[in-house]
């Protein structure tokens, strides 16, 4: 059923998403200071991290935890409180809920629910990396973490290997060595920028190849986003039909019948359904 929100003329109260610091205390908004003082509760991925933030800025609102551990029925929870007649605030460790942080689950159930969910503005990670990347801005996809198995990684990297787009990925530091040895051998040898530490004091951008930051990335230290040039070579970007039908097969496996993977996985590559149809059954009949 189609709904319709009105965000400053909500007449009930809503779930508002807020955007924290991802380092800097000083990039946090106005007027996220102001809704984290005015609403009844604040739902905090790690309640300790978000305590120091309300210090900081002399916030005594009530706060609860809400992780991914316990994020469906926690969402129940805030639900009951918002039928309440609570006013409820969202907020992760560090940037914007939703992105590679708890809160889709929430969200999802709160709209259900027919509450209003508003959203924040704030620091974001990914979008701070890819302006200052020196790689085109838009289009982009941004994917977040890669799968930490090396047999899904390099599947899942296979599925990307030829979107035009540049691609935006979140990386851990003892990680980052074994990924991009992964998009370098699925990939290529492609232009990309290393961003770490942002917004603190240690932030720096590393603006090469793959190739050439793969063989400094072991002294980087901090949380670090990667952004990869898109497959912009006509000539090549030819479609990895090997992953575009594992693509298939693990949509099955999570419960999609072959004609709903297909169509599915055709949409998402822009593909034709019909041709990947007949394709993916010419191979497996």
């Amino acid at each position: 059923m189609m709904q319709r929100q009105k965000s400053f003329d909500q007449k009930q109260p809503c779930l508002y998403l807020v955007a924290t610091p991802i380092g800097n205390l000083e990039e946090i908004t106005p007027r996220a200071i102001s809704i984290l003082k005015e609403v009844d509760v604040i739902a905090a991925e790690d309640t300790r991290n978000t305590r120091k933030l309300l210090t900081h800025f002399d916030i005594h609102t009530r706060l609860i935890a809400h992780h991914k551990h316990n994020e469906r029925t926690s969402a129940m929870g805030l639900v009951q409180l918002l039928q309440e007649g609570k006013q409820v605030a969202l907020v992760s460790d560090a940037g914007y809920p939703l992105i590679s942080d708890p809160g889709q689950v929430v969200s999802e159930i709160v709209i259900q629910a027919g509450f209003g969910v508003i959203p924040i503005s704030g620091a974001n990670a990914m979008l701070n990396a890819l302006v200052a990347s020196g790689l085109p801005a838009q289009p982009f996809m941004f994917y977040g973490f890669l799968k930490p198995q090396e047999k899904e990684m390099v599947r899942e990297l296979h599925a990307l290997k030829e979107y035009p787009q540049t691609l935006i990925f979140y990386e851990a530091p003892h990680r980052v060595k074994k990924t991009l040895e992964r998009m370098l051998y699925v990939l290529g040898d492609r232009r990309m920028c290393l961003a770490r530490e942002l917004t603190k004091r240690h932030e720096e951008f590393i603006r090469g190849t793959i190739s050439e930051i793969l063989d400094i990335c072991e002294e980087c230290k901090g949380e670090m986003v990667l952004v990869i040039a898109g497959n912009n070579d006509k000539k090549e970007r030819m479609v990895d039909m090997a992953g575009v039908h594992q693509m298939i097969t693990d949509y099955m496996e999570h419960g999609l019948s072959s004609k709903e993977a297909i169509k599915k996985t055709a949409k998402e590559l822009g593909l034709s359904k019909n041709e990947l149809y007949k394709s993916y059954h010419a191979l497996h009949s």
